[in-house]
């Protein structure tokens, strides 16, 4: 199908303790608070022209409220609006003028697992600046990882719904595929959809300057207490670095960057073998991948699914 998605947004949180979540994005994870209203509050990346990347939402339980994505102009909303409908995909709202800071025109949707997901376009972009060197805060949103207890209908309904292509996946001779990147432009992928116990959020992965930058900052959160559960390394499929840390409320953050962008002409996917270790780290330096590392990312089971936020 024709690709109507054109980049990640934000990923949208609810919590109970939303005080000591939003001290700890606002604070050591390094984005900006730039609005709040009635225990919500709209976080963005100082070198981002994203509106905000992270919202955050005073709740009786956590969940994820939803994935947001953009897309190039309102008829390609329009349209994709009109494909879900084709495909039995269940709207939440029709496409209208979007109530969040930036506006824009947009809509609602569950994927096939529930999630909430959103898309838009014509969002007001925000004044940003260039990241320095040294200076250790997320550039962009880079990505996002969720749990499916079915990974492969879950790859197949984005592939045919929203147009994403499969970049990789991995694989082990014992447990079979266990992850597929995902893409809607050349970037390696905007998404990955991990094998898991049940439906939730796996990791939310932020894009800092470079390799200095990444290590600085990877330091600076150790040095705050914050519990590491992996990292640092390099990813062979990606090619991407990686530090995966909890936040207050148990979701798994990464700080990330030098994300693989691809020939989308040439590429083919592979799988990797993830019980080879030089797959998970090329580099050695991260923690050894295990069983308890990965159920870290299991994640609570998502209160949200196939019920729409409140906001």
């Amino acid at each position: 199908m024709t690709r109507l998605l054109t980049h990640l947004r934000h990923v949208d949180l609810a919590v109970p303790d939303y005080e000591k979540q939003l001290d700890f994005y606002a604070g050591v994870w390094g984005l900006t608070q730039v609005a709040e209203d009635s225990g919500i509050s709209f976080l963005a990346a100082e070198g981002s022209p994203e509106q905000y990347i992270v919202r955050l939402r005073r709740a009786e339980e956590k969940r994820l409220d939803l994935i947001s994505y953009g897309a190039a102009t309102p008829a390609d909303v329009d349209t994709l609006a009109e494909q879900l409908l084709a495909g039995r995909a269940q709207l939440i709202t029709r496409p209208g003028t979007v109530d969040t800071p930036g506006g824009g025109y947009g809509f609602r949707f569950f994927d096939v697992d529930g999630r909430t997901i959103e898309v838009s376009a014509d969002v007001a972009t925000r004044t940003h600046r260039r990241i320095e060197e040294k200076e250790s805060i997320p550039v962009r949103l880079s990505h996002v990882v969720v749990n499916s207890p079915d990974l492969d209908r879950t790859r197949t309904w984005y592939e045919q719904h929203l147009g994403f292509a499969l970049s990789d996946s991995l694989a082990s001779p014992h447990m079979g595929e266990v992850m597929h990147f995902m893409r809607i432009s050349n970037q390696h992928h905007s998404m990955a959809i991990a094998k898991g116990p049940h439906t939730s959020l796996h990791h939310i992965s932020f894009e800092l300057r470079g390799v200095d930058e990444y290590m600085y900052g990877t330091g600076r959160v150790l040095r705050a207490g914050v519990r590491k559960i992996w990292g640092p390394g390099r990813h062979l499929a990606g090619n991407n670095t990686f530090s995966y840390f909890l936040d207050p409320h148990g979701n798994t953050v990464e700080y990330t960057t030098e994300l693989e962008r691809l020939d989308e002409d040439s590429w083919h996917p592979h799988v990797y073998d993830f019980s080879q270790p030089e797959v998970t780290d090329q580099w050695g330096t991260a923690n050894a991948m295990s069983e308890i590392v990965a159920k870290e990312s299991f994640n609570d089971v998502d209160r949200g699914c196939f019920t729409a936020p409140p906001v």
